[in-house]
């Protein structure tokens, strides 16, 4: 039995040519999932935001009620020294120790003040958070219902599909198997630039993948003696009808 370093030009341009059915059919059952990872991704990724935004308004509005509190007892507190110190100035001797009270009850009334400014801002700030949380989460909510049905879409198709491909990336893992080590990493990174994946074409109608292929290069595709690619587009060119023969023989699906 030859191995794949001996085995000939045609035998390689065969080999070459199931790799590519057979990636051909498995980028069709890929494409049946459409943007449905990418799209899940998103809304996952969305969903992560909106968690962890709607946990930092929570956060926030919790340490806004604990200064609401402190707030409300910084002005009871105040008041309380008021009047004490109110009482005290009844109270003085001279002038000095009135003028000191004076100035501790100013300052309690400061206190007070910059006390109401803080609970008028937290107020005013709850408001947007409520707003700001009820919204979010209202937006999770629809997120979690699209992201059930679009999971729920894409496992439909993983399960209608899932046992074809693992039969095709087995058979993949034969039919690369038997390409050369060269002509292998040669289709992998033709197959990476093309947008349809499409490494291998045939030639049809003298022309290739869209491109005329000129006469003489016609002529050596047929022979079927040597490697020849598409001078545009970098692309392996085979014979037709090698081409069809090969996919009736693998007996895929239509790819």
């Amino acid at each position: 039995m030859p191995t794949v370093q001996d085995t000939s030009i045609g035998e390689q341009l065969k080999a070459l040519v199931r790799l590519q059915h057979i990636d051909s059919r498995i980028d069709q059952i890929e494409k049946l999932r459409g943007d449905l990872p990418e799209e899940i991704r998103d809304l996952e990724d969305e969903k992560a935001g909106l968690e962890t935004r709607i946990e930092n308004l929570k956060t926030e509005q919790a340490e806004n009620e604990v200064a609401h509190r402190r707030a409300e007892l910084d002005i009871k507190e105040a008041e309380q020294l008021i009047k004490k110190y109110e009482e005290q100035q009844l109270q003085v001797r001279n002038n000095r120790e009135y003028d000191a009270l004076t100035k501790e009850i100013e300052a309690q009334r400061q206190r007070i003040s910059e006390a109401q400014n803080r609970i008028l801002e937290i107020e005013n700030a709850r408001v947007g958070h409520t707003a700001a949380i009820a919204e979010a989460e209202e937006r999770l909510k629809e997120l979690e219902e699209v992201l059930e049905t679009k999971n729920k879409e894409l496992k439909e198709v993983l399960d209608e599909t899932k046992h074809e491909q693992e039969e095709l990336e087995k058979l993949r893992e034969e039919a690369k198997a038997a390409v050369e080590q060269r002509y292998a990493r040669a289709y992998e990174r033709l197959r990476g630039r093309m947008r349809d994946g499409r490494a291998v074409v045939p030639l049809q109608r003298g022309a290739a993948a869209g491109f005329a292929v000129p006469p003489q290069r016609q002529v050596e595709i047929r022979q079927r003696n040597r490697i020849v690619v598409c001078e545009h587009t970098g692309r392996i060119i085979v014979d037709e009808e090698l081409y069809e023969e090969t996919f009736k023989e693998m007996n895929l699906q239509d790819s």
